[in-house]
């Protein structure tokens, strides 16, 4: 029984980004198959910047209810 190449087999993605490609071409270019919007959108709800981690105010930002004072 042959053996499936790494090739072959689709790498496990979250739900959200089912589908997502990113391609770099011969001049270095980057394109992928989502805009740019989304992916930003995707990567602030689920990836913790360590930058912000030690701000109180962290959760409004998420939220994207910033507090105006």
């Amino acid at each position: 029984m042959a053996k499936k190449s790494k090739k072959d087999e689709k790498p496990k993605v979250h739900k959200d980004l089912d589908g997502f490609k990113m391609n770099i071409n011969s001049f270095g270019e980057i394109s992928s198959s989502f805009p740019i919007d989304k992916l930003n959108e995707f990567l602030n709800k689920n990836v913790e910047d360590k930058k912000l981690k030690d701000r109180e105010d962290i959760d409004d930002i998420k939220k994207g209810k910033d507090k105006e004072q």
